[in-house]
């Protein structure tokens, strides 16, 4: 983000340079009025076209990033949709071996059903 401010800075500053740079030598070159006016319009009509090839040039730079940007969302998105699924799919696959283990375990610690012997009944008295 940086190097684009400092595109913007420099810029601004090559055309705020340039701007002073004619206006002073179209003020103190001797020519007549009428020729140093001729000047000025011509130099101000190539600024504005200068001006908007730049303004062009940063908004497509701008579309560009935004675009690139907006892909890598995307993409991250999707990776970290997969990864998500993934995951979930990792734990359900633990948590079906951890039931498998908690009732195998229970199973050996269950007492086996011991068979008492039958008491003989008695006789009523």
């Amino acid at each position: 983000m940086s190097e684009r401010d400092e595109l913007g800075a420099f810029l601004i500053g090559f055309l705020v340079g340039g701007l002073t740079g004619a206006a002073v030598s179209l003020l103190l070159a001797p020519q007549s009025g009428s020729e140093t006016r001729s000047i000025i319009k011509e130099k101000a009509i190539e600024l504005k076209d200068l001006a908007s090839e730049t303004a062009e040039d940063t908004y497509a730079r701008a579309e560009a990033a935004a675009a690139e940007a907006r892909a890598r969302a995307e993409e991250w998105a999707a990776v970290a949709r997969t990864r998500a699924e993934d995951l979930g799919r990792q734990s359900q696959v633990v948590l079906e071996e951890q039931k498998k283990r908690i009732t195998h375990a229970i199973q050996q610690k269950k007492p086996q059903a011991v068979e008492l012997p039958s008491t003989p009944e008695l006789p009523e008295a």
